[in-house]
């Protein structure tokens, strides 16, 4: 008996001294949580992505002016391409959608990785690329779901596919969460789950926010296009006027971010997106949901304009009557509710950015990346776009989207004919109930 008290004894103070020893490694790694903005390791500065052939032409102009004329010639042409984009059609909006999101997935998941590079974590890049396919599988699975259902009806493949699609993904991603508890490596557990946090909150920063984004656009491309624009409008008029009139700085995070500048971006913003959403209105290629055509394979967008399209008489108040001259005016619905999306990109947009500029100086970097010269990374450009997507989808499912009789219909014709007949039934009692039908006669 005293035998095996001893043993006991024995294994207790070995269980203890290897708590201890845990304890300690916990101790010391614990610091990360302790350390300050000064502590932070710094990440490898961007190399300087500007192309000769701009060096060679600008060497004669400061700094600040060279700055100027290779943020505006590149900001040309990608508004050119994005034109060019706009005329493929939807499908290579959706795809460019998908670009940038992979893209900016990318630069800030490289930014974990290289701020944390000595430790060497096992798995960290290859995982996080996995959770990005999981979670684009899940989502544009939803969408094909819903918008493709003739589609998907016609292949039992497909049929299989989305029938188990929740089941399947949920699958997958416990896949990869199985993966990274078997990573785990002793003495950097706190760190990897703070990489395991990095990760999930970037995809919920950039695959959640591009899915929305294509949600906006299935409703009418009008919806992605005012929106975008509007905020690319503010951004490049709130650094004109900050360039040209700036003086008072706006906030610390951003010290070349002017009051002036704001007020100027918010007054442009509004004009812009009042603008384009009457020329962009009178077309049926920007108001049309999209919609996917199983006989051609194609999307189409052809439809009869709902009353958001149509011009209306809108009297005019007093004031204005006196200074147009004019009574009332005839405008379209939709570019009362571009001034709501206006304001927003012009007023909170831009608070995306003062996050990036945050997040930007916790870890003393410039820019997220260098792929575009003068602008840094694709996040730099896009930042304020994914705040501006979910405003969209919140905005059209509050005060815009009703009852979907096309979509709804398509969803039924996917049901089984015994279902089918079922829905009949209740929807012809449902009708009758309501005194719109008449019940049958009896004989």
């Amino acid at each position: 008996m005293s035998e095996l008290r001893r043993r006991g004894a024995a294994g207790d103070h070995e269980t203890d001294s290897i708590l201890d020893k845990d304890a300690d490694g916990d101790e010391r790694f614990a610091e990360l949580d302790l350390r300050t903005d000064l502590d932070v390791p710094e990440v490898v500065p961007a190399k300087d992505s500007t192309p000769e052939i701009f060096k060679k032409a600008l060497s004669g102009l400061s700094s600040r002016w060279k700055n100027w004329w290779i943020r505006g010639i590149l900001t040309l042409l990608m508004i050119s391409v994005f034109f060019l984009i706009i005329y493929m059609g939807s499908f290579m909006l959706m795809l460019l959608v998908l670009g940038i999101q992979v893209k900016c997935f990318h630069e800030i998941i490289t930014i974990g990785y290289r701020v944390y590079r000595s430790y060497d974590l096992p798995w960290f890049r290859t995982l996080s690329w996995y959770f990005l396919l999981c979670v684009n599988y899940f989502f544009y699975g939803e969408t094909v779901a819903d918008y493709f259902a003739t589609f998907v009806q016609r292949r039992e493949q497909l049929q299989f596919l989305i029938r188990y699609h929740r089941f399947i993904s949920f699958t997958l991603y416990l896949a990869g969460f199985c993966l990274f508890v078997l990573s785990l490596v002793k003495r950097h557990y706190r760190l990897q789950f703070y990489m395991f946090a990095w990760t999930h909150v970037t995809l919920l920063i950039t695959v959640t926010q591009s899915h929305l984004v294509i949600q906006n656009l299935f409703e009418g491309m009008i919806w992605f296009l005012v929106p975008i624009s509007s905020v690319i409008c503010n951004d490049i008029a709130a650094y004109i006027f900050g360039f040209f009139f700036g003086r008072t700085p706006l906030i610390k995070l951003s010290p070349k971010k002017t009051w002036e500048g704001f007020i100027g971006g918010f007054f442009t913003t509004v004009v812009f997106g009042f603008i384009a959403a009457y020329l962009l209105a009178q077309y049926q290629y920007f108001v049309c949901p999209v919609e996917y055509n199983s006989e051609t394979n194609r999307f189409v967008t052809e439809c009869e304009p709902s009353e958001l399209f149509q011009l209306q008489k809108y009297s005019l108040p007093p004031l204005l009557q006196v200074l147009l001259g004019k009574e009332s005016v005839n405008l379209y619905p939709f570019q009362m509710h571009s001034i709501a999306l206006s304001t927003f990109a012009s007023l909170i947009g831009p608070f995306g950015g003062f996050f990036a500029s945050g997040f930007k100086r916790a870890f003393k970097i410039k820019d997220f990346a260098d792929t575009i010269p003068g602008h840094g990374g694709i996040m730099d450009r896009f930042d304020c776009q994914y705040l501006m997507a979910t405003f969209v989808h919140v905005y059209i499912t509050s005060f815009i989207r009703g009852p979907n009789p096309s979509k709804l219909l398509k969803q039924l014709l996917v049901l089984q004919p015994e279902e089918q007949l079922s829905v009949y039934k209740t929807l012809k009692l449902h009708l009758i109930e309501k005194g719109i039908l008449q019940a049958p006669l009896r004989g």
